[in-house]
Parts: C-alpha cells; structure tokens; sequence
C-alpha cells in the first residue's frame, strides 16, 4: 500500500487536473454561445442560396448547363472532403465524423470507384493517414476560428480537381449541430449540386422570373459561391459542435477527478489509520515489555 505522503501527492496532482477541466468546460460553455450562434445565423442564407439555385435549375437543361450542376456525366472518380477540428479533448466528436467519412469511402471503394480525399482539420488528416494516406490530396488547418478565407481555399482546390478532369463527384462528410448533446454526422454532396426538393417557392401570382443575365451566366457564377457557402456553414456547425462535446467531455473528467479524489481520500485515511493504530501498538508492546 503506498504511503500517506504518496497519497497526498496523488491527492494533490488530481486536485489539479480537476482545476484545469473545470476551466476548459467554462471556456467551451463561454466560446459554445458565439459559435452556436454563427452556426444558426448561417443557417438562412445557406437555405436560401440553395432556394435560388432550385429556381435557376429548373430552367436550365441540356449543353448550356454548368457541369458543376449536371456533372460530367460518370461517376467513376469521387473526392471526399472530411471536415473535422484541429484540436481534441472533446470525447469521440472527431472520431464519429472520421468513422462517418470511413464508412462513405467504404462503400465507395467496394462499388469500384476511385476515391481521393481531402481533409480540412488536423484530426481528419490525422486519423485518415494511418489507413487511407495514399488516398490523400491535400489538407487544410481550420485554425482557432473558422473564416471564409479557408473555405474559400477549399473550394478553390476542389474546383480546380473538377476542372481538371480529376474528380466527378465531391462529397463532403462534417458534424451537424442540433444541440448540446446531439451532433450528427452528416454526408452532403457538393458536385453536382444538390437542388433542393423541399426549397421554399416564393408565390409570384401567375409572374415568371425574368434573369439579366440567362441561367446559365447566373449559375456558372453562383455554384462555385455556392461551394464556398456550403464549406464555410460545415465549419461552423463543426466548431459548435466541438465546443458542446468538449463542453460535455470536460465537465464528465471533472466528475471523475472528484470522484477519485473522494476515493483516494478514503485511502488515505485508512493508511494513515492503520499506521497509527500500528504505532500505539508498538508504544503499548515496548511498555509492557519494560
């Protein structure tokens, strides 16, 4: 049994590491509010972005149509984009999303096609390495807060695949935010683009749109935005979602730091007790002895 000194030290070094999970769950609780708010408010225009293109889609058909819209008509060549954080410390909430985007390239690779990926935080590029790094084209640092700039990069290099001849479909595999306890792994298709079943229409009275320039001109500039959009609220949601989970991982270490400290102290205790009581009887043995 280890020492009532040992104890203390070990009492001590948990007493600090419960300090230190305490402060991480309230500075997750205090960054979680902004960037469940940024989440949210990107929410609408994203939604709306995606109202416009379904309007514009619908009048657009045949040669003119944008390839990122309709595509290059195979779908032998897939790129993965995996969009995870750059730190831990949040429970399995980049685990999910990695086995989420691992499932995806699964099934992928088991139809027969060509998978790349493309990771966007140092966890996916981290985790992916280790079974799929061959499979790897490039990745990106989401950094301490998401921008549109980085997003903005992305888009550009999956574009710039596209245009190439590299790819024909592009996925993108992020967390959803729905609330503290609930983050979704989510699948979303970026090329083609995915019109909108379920887009909201807006009652024109028996009018029609009118387009200066045609669909085609408002579409060709609109889809490669559109990308840009969609990387930028996965990101969002992504950060949200890191801070409830670490939010959730910090304040469970910090209930199990108490409840070892709870547990070391009644070892202590015993030790020390039972060193006492073998104390008082050496005293009493060394006095009868005399």
């Amino acid at each position: 049994m280890a020492s009532v000194k040992e104890m203390r030290n070990r009492i001590g070094s948990v007493k600090a590491t419960q300090k230190i999970t305490k402060a991480m769950q309230m500075v997750a609780a205090a960054k979680l509010r902004r960037a469940q708010s940024a989440a949210q408010n990107s929410r609408p225009y994203a939604q709306r972005m995606a109202a416009v293109i379904a309007n514009l889609a619908a009048g657009v058909s045949g040669d003119g149509a944008p390839k990122l819209l309709v595509g290059t008509g195979s779908d032998q060549r897939h790129l993965v984009v995996i969009a995870t954080s750059d730190r831990g410390l949040a429970g399995g909430f980049n685990t999910i999303i990695v086995r989420a985007a691992r499932q995806k390239i699964d099934a992928l690779l088991a139809a027969g096609k060509d998978v790349k990926v493309l990771t966007v935080g140092r966890k996916a590029r981290d985790q992916l390495r280790r079974i799929h790094a061959s499979r790897i084209v490039g990745d990106f640092e989401v950094g301490g807060n998401p921008s549109l700039g980085v997003a903005a990069e992305v888009s550009a290099r999956i574009r710039e695949m596209f245009e190439a001849g590299e790819v024909d479909v592009v996925h993108m595999v992020f967390s959803q935010f729905k609330s503290v306890v609930t983050q979704i792994p989510t699948v979303r298709q970026l090329i083609p683009a995915e019109v909108a079943t379920g887009a909201p229409t807006i009652d024109l009275k028996g009018a029609s749109y009118e387009y200066e320039p045609d669909e085609e001109t408002i579409l060709a500039d609109l889809l490669p935005r559109n990308i840009t959009t969609q990387l930028f609220s996965a990101m969002l949601e992504n950060q949200a979602g890191f801070f409830a989970a670490q939010m959730t991982a910090m304040d469970n270490a910090t209930r199990n730091a108490g409840d070892m400290i709870a547990s070391l102290t009644l070892q202590m205790n015993r030790a020390r007790q039972a060193q006492i009581t073998k104390e008082l009887i050496e005293i009493i043995s060394g006095a009868e002895a005399l």
